[in-house]
């Protein structure tokens, strides 16, 4: 009876190294392969390029494998229970990878060492790996057509959808690469937010559309060059009707995964002002229409249509906010974005308990930037899939600069700012120089 082998692999990009790995596994044995799902994927880095059922087609028709079965968690142990192999064979880089790695092999070990199994490592196979692959793929950009579906797969395979803005290639570097560790998983952001209001600000200007698209567009395209990760693109009231084809079209042939236009007319005035009073709200059919002329331009149902519902800004109630919402599911939109300006989220999670009810639910979105001590858990509970931190980034930068230009004004020397500021070299880390 041959030996039972155990290789757990995310498979997304079959390189020399996975293929050594699989060599080694085939000589000792028969190989299941546990094959990490998009979900587990997602949980320690980017959701892969080829879905679940891709990755499964390949490794199946491999001669050297005979079984493929999913591996739900970076955690191997309830699969081998079930299996209980001999052997399970793994490159020896994660020795000295994360440390979540690190503690997943040594779950490995003492889980086989409860039927004298054995873990076998195999020599790290250099100058390759998936990310390099994925790298070089993004530099000739081919990520572009990859990244426009990123959105509609995260919505998929994660409880809540983690968004946030960048403003900058800076921002968008530091946002792409920051994690940090927490319960076995490896925490960071899912995609980005391009906010009409940091790009008026950041040019000095006020939040009311007198930045023009293709301003927009060219800031957005140098963050799209040195990132990977989806973005969602803040489109205010989507402009003139007849010219939101052509803003679907550019969003969409950059890459972009999604768009935001909310139900508002008019010249545009922040939603978290205090005073509303001259601010009005389409009216349900022409907002309808507005979202169908988005729906027909798209080339691909990749690209996500999010319709931003703004009557609980303006105070008309809950039984307002849930009739745009159903209108607006029914005419076509991907997603609804509730806003509120409260402390406390309890009219948001009212409205998703109302509007969990209707026939058309679509995928909730909430932006807390008033109801800040909202937990993402409470989100998830309560219904949303997606929560974007609109303008952190740009906030703390503000905040920083204020800070350190007062210091040396103050001190006359640079030295008292220090604590405001970062390193010239751990700047540096988060660039590509």
């Amino acid at each position: 009876m041959k030996k039972k082998i155990y290789v757990a692999l995310s498979a997304d990009m079959l390189h020399k190294g996975h293929f050594n790995i699989l060599n080694k596994a085939a000589s000792l044995g028969e190989i299941t392969v546990g094959l990490l799902t998009d979900k587990a994927i997602g949980i320690y880095k980017q959701i892969p390029f080829l879905n679940y059922s891709q990755r499964e087609v390949i490794l199946k028709n491999l001669k050297m494998v005979k079984n493929v079965i999913p591996q739900h968690t970076l955690d191997y142990r309830s699969n081998l229970r079930k299996i209980k192999p001999h052997f399970v064979v793994h490159g020896d880089d994660w020795k000295k990878g994360m440390g979540i790695l690190k503690k997943t092999r040594l779950q490995v070990i003492s889980e086989l060492k409860k039927w004298s199994g054995k873990l076998i490592e195999v020599p790290y196979t250099k100058n390759i790996s998936s990310s390099s692959i994925k790298s070089n793929i993004m530099k000739l950009y081919l990520q572009k057509y990859n990244r426009t579906s990123l959105l509609s797969r995260l919505i998929k395979v994660k409880d809540i959808v983690r968004i946030i803005e960048v403003h900058s290639p800076l921002s968008g570097l530091i946002a792409e690469k920051i994690q940090v560790e927490e319960k076995n998983q490896l925490i960071g952001f899912d995609g980005f937010w391009s906010s009409s209001l940091a790009d008026s600000l950041l040019r000095g200007k006020p939040d009311n559309q007198s930045v023009d698209l293709s301003t927009r567009i060219s800031a957005l395209n140098e963050i799209l060059d040195i990132t990977s990760k989806a973005i969602i693109f803040d489109g205010d009231n989507g402009g003139r009707i007849e010219h939101l084809p052509f803003t679907i079209n550019s969003m969409e042939r950059q890459g972009v995964s999604a768009i935001v236009i909310e139900d508002k007319i008019g010249l545009k005035k922040n939603s978290l002002f205090k005073n509303q009073k001259n601010i009005k709200q389409d009216s349900i059919k022409n907002f309808c229409k507005k979202i169908k002329v988005a729906i027909n331009a798209r080339k691909s149902e990749d690209f996500l249509i999010a319709a931003r519902i703004e009557s609980l800004i303006l105070n008309k109630g809950i039984e307002d906010a849930l009739k745009r919402a159903k209108a607006y599911s029914r005419a076509g939109a991907d997603a609804i974005l509730i806003h509120s300006k409260q402390k406390n989220p309890d009219e948001i999670f009212k409205f998703s308990k109302e509007f969990k009810k209707s026939e058309y639910v679509k995928p909730l979105i909430a932006v807390p930037s008033s109801y800040s001590k909202t937990y993402e858990k409470d989100l998830i509970k309560h219904g949303f899939k997606i929560v974007i931190y609109a303008n952190h980034p740009l906030r703390a930068s503000y905040l920083s600069m204020n800070n350190i230009l007062k210091s040396i004004l103050k001190n006359k020397r640079s030295y008292e700012g220090e604590k405001y500021i970062s390193s010239i070299s751990e700047i540096l880390k988060h660039s590509f120089i």
